[in-house]
């Protein structure tokens, strides 16, 4: 992604409703790259014999990894560059495994002026079966 790839949207741009996403295909170097950064080596993300004892008979990828997909919208498409995390919640629903690919969405839920708060349902997909869902509250910078 370049900076030619970013949007920025100002506070008093945004409307309720709008929403963004930004989709990705998870491939086994992403699944090792997350967990040597993360330090999350459960054997349920990197080893395959293990992952096959599980209940999902293969590797899947760490939930924190699609979550990190709705940061890079939020981050990057709305409201862009400039965005500060303040609150998010989620609710993991179905596993994701190399080679799916996930569609990470935003869309706005509530404005708060005086704070210059936007909230954001968000959700992440994969051929269109909801695989995260919650809520979050980002700061969002001003044109004054």
């Amino acid at each position: 992604m370049s900076a030619d790839d970013l949007i920025l949207h100002y506070f008093e741009d945004i409307k309720e409703g709008q929403s963004a996403s930004l989709a990705k295909t998870i491939s086994e170097s992403d699944i090792y790259l997350f967990a040597g950064l993360s330090m999350d080596t459960n054997p349920a993300h990197v080893n395959e014999d293990y992952a096959q004892t599980t209940v999902f008979k293969t590797r899947i990828a760490h939930g924190m990894l699609s979550a990190g997909f709705i940061s890079a919208v939020l981050g990057t498409r709305l409201p862009g560059p400039g965005a500060i995390y303040v609150n998010q919640s989620l609710k993991f629903k179905a596993p994701v495994r190399i080679g799916d690919t996930v569609t990470a969405t935003v869309t706005v839920t509530g404005l708060v002026p005086e704070k210059k708060f936007v909230t954001f349902r968000t959700t992440c997909t994969v051929a269109g079966k909801v695989v995260i869902e919650g809520e979050a509250t980002v700061m969002v910078p001003a044109r004054g």
